[in-house]
């Protein structure tokens, strides 16, 4: 009698032993109450989910009936009865297995467990999974009702191509919600449950085939399906209408990118988790900003493409040209708008902040800025000559302009609206190269390594356009520099604030007075220089003030702009930096539109204030003479009755 008793008391003190290493009921609550971290916009906008799987989340009542009973038919017909293990199954597999014929034997909702806690369950063809996995169900059995674990179930399962849960796979496979399945189409994604390879309807139609006629056999026996009805169903031929699940990028796509890489560390360090605990991140990012930036991308660069396609000799492969685009409130340093690549679901390296490019003449106004902070102004002159200078090594750097040296006499504003390499160059040497790399440290570029050699005056330092944009942020605030602000706070799924970022404290890059000066000769590239469409072709008579920029052979254009409410840059190539763009690579060809565009949008939405003055009068063309001045022209009838009066009177 003690001996009958010794191995179900075994037994019993083996399953109590194992119960501390299954999941708890708190984590299977949390597993049912998953919420995905979110990204929100300055406006109030979701900018990005971060998501475990590709999974949506749909309740019992929007999953076609047929579904739950081609499921319970199918994988468990005495669901409804067993308290999360049946026995009776259980007993019979194990005699099955016993004989050489492996049974599963597991309920739905020992699938289930396992499904949700694979880590903690594992699959291992072993007792102790077995008895972890039977444990884990009671307790689920005791947290959810019969539907509520149908519905977690059908939410957790998998079906390939990145489709988890029921809702996807009918989106995936029939293009359709999981509620209008009908039942040939519910008896196929069950039968991808016993193996989502192997019964897949579109990789293994046949099988797929055999395996849905199983279910409806199953579903008939069940009393789910008229059995007149099932020979005529089972004849009918598989037909899917298949169509991948993407994960649509949203808005701004980098900037999502860049967050959940660092949440991931704020989330460890703070013991949260990015995927479940419904974190809210707030941005600095303005929803109608980054619109405005991704459709100056889009437009423009389909244009460049079409450029570029076109001088393509026959039989070359076809090269993408790629852009990236930041404008950021040179006030606060706040980023609004931010686009890495022209379509992120082919290129997500982030042209922004990790693509580090030659700037070309964009980086001239820190020669200049640190011309001005010497004691130069816009009004002082050089010749525009050949110059050559001896270099270390003993080479020869000859910088030169696309057109001959005039000879001519300019002034600093009117060669850096030209964008002049001769006299850039003679300002270097008077300057100094280790003050330029000075000046453009403390404006922002700072991340990348600048050599102090005299033609870095032309921008053979390759920068990154979040610092350029930046730098000239800090040209724009009047030499403060804002370091960019993306971050604002991080947010429970209740709104409690879990950790504010505070704006960073402005730093005085220039003097004041150099930086208006700056502002002042930068206003005339706009006005009469390289940069003069966007007076004339986007029609933008704001105060505004920019540089552009162009590397040798074409391979890299720029182009920024100022206003005192909003900076902007674009940069546009080809990732291979030994690829030339031809004539229409030029910055104020092919960067300068993208900001243009950018800035008609924004100041057509009166997003920024176009009435809004840099703290430096600008130039103004001379006023008109009052009319009581002017010299009026006489009209040929007025000429002859004046000659006719004198004429009268002189008799």
């Amino acid at each position: 009698m003690r001996a009958a008793l010794v191995l179900p008391g075994l037994v019993l003190a083996y399953v109590l032993f194992m119960i501390p290493f299954t999941p708890g009921i708190g984590d299977l609550k949390k597993g049912k109450s998953e919420t995905p971290a979110v990204v929100m916009s300055s406006d109030n906008v979701v900018l990005a989910e971060f998501k475990r799987i590709n999974r949506q989340w749909v309740t019992r009542k929007k999953i076609s009936p047929y579904v739950i009973d081609a499921l319970i038919a199918t994988e468990d017909k005495r669901f409804y009865s067993h308290h999360g293990v049946d026995v009776r199954r259980t007993i019979g597999a194990m005699g099955q297995t016993l004989t050489g014929d492996m049974q599963g034997g597991s309920t739905i909702t020992q699938q289930l467990a396992r499904n949700m806690y694979p880590e903690e369950i594992g699959r291992a063809r072993s007792i102790n999974r077995k008895v972890k996995e039977a444990i884990t169900a009671i307790k689920i059995e005791f947290v959810y009702t019969k539907d509520e674990i149908l519905e977690t179930y059908l939410n957790t399962v998998p079906f390939l191509y990145n489709a988890f849960g029921i809702e996807m796979a009918a989106r995936t496979y029939f293009d359709k919600s999981a509620d209008k399945l009908d039942i040939l189409e519910s008896a196929t994604l069950i039968g991808m449950l016993k193996g989502n390879s192997i019964y897949n309807p579109v990789l293994n139609p046949e099988r797929s085939l055999e395996r849905r006629n199983v279910v409806l056999s199953q579903m008939a026996k069940n009393g789910k399906l008229d059995p007149a009805r099932l020979a005529s169903l089972q004849s009918r031929r598989l037909v899917t209408n298949f169509e991948r699940q993407v994960e649509p990028p949203g808005q701004a796509p980098h900037v999502a990118q860049f967050v959940r890489q660092w949440l991931i560390g704020w989330a460890d360090r703070k013991g949260y988790n990015i995927y479940a605990d419904g974190l809210v991140i707030r941005t600095t990012i303005s929803s109608r900003h980054q619109r405005a930036a991704n459709a100056a991308v889009a437009r423009n660069m389909a244009n460049l493409q079409a450029l570029a396609d076109g001088q393509r000799k026959k039989g070359d492969e076809r090269r993408m040209l790629q852009a990236g685009f930041m404008s950021l409130d040179p006030r606060n340093g706040q980023i609004l708008s931010w686009v890495g690549s022209r379509d992120f679901e082919k290129e997500q390296f982030d042209h922004v902040v990790q693509a580090r490019r030659q700037p070309g003449s964009t980086f001239k106004p820190f020669v200049y800025g640190a011309a001005f902070i010497q004691g130069f102004d816009a009004s002082s002159t050089f010749i525009d000559q050949a110059v050559s200078y001896k270099i270390s090594g003993g080479d020869i750097w000859t910088p030169t302009d696309e057109a001959p040296p005039t000879g001519d006499t300019m002034t600093l504003r009117e060669a850096l609206s030209q964008s002049k390499n001769t006299i850039t160059a003679q300002l270097m040497q008077r300057v100094g190269p280790q003050r330029v790399v000075d000046l453009a440290r403390a404006m922002g570029v700072r991340q990348s390594k600048l050599e102090a050699v005299p033609s870095l005056a032309l921008g053979t330092s390759p920068v990154t356009l979040k610092e350029m944009v930046a730098a000239y942020g800090a040209i724009a605030n009047e030499g403060m520099y804002s370091e960019p602000v993306l971050l604002v706070r991080v947010e429970d799924r209740k709104g409690n604030v879990l950790e504010t970022f505070a704006p960073p404290v402005a730093e005085q890059g220039m003097p004041r007075g150099s930086a208006l000066m700056l502002v002042d000769a930068m206003r005339g590239v706009i006005d009469n220089g390289t940069g003069t469409a966007i007076r004339n072709r986007y029609g933008i008579q704001a105060d505004v003030a920019g540089k552009t920029g162009t590397t040798q052979d074409n391979s890299d254009g720029w182009f920024i702009m100022m206003h005192p409410q909003i900076v902007a840059g674009a940069w546009v190539g080809y990732n291979d930096n030994t690829v030339n763009m031809g004539t229409w690579g030029q910055g104020a060809r092919s960067a300068l539109p993208m900001v243009g565009d950018y800035f008609q949008q924004s100041l057509r939405a009166k997003w920024i204030d176009s009435r809004a003055e840099f703290a430096i009068p600008r130039p103004r063309p001379e006023p008109r003479p009052a009319p009581e001045q002017q010299v009026q022209r006489q009209r040929p009838e007025d000429f002859v009755r004046g000659f006719l009066g004198r004429l009268l009177r002189g008799f």
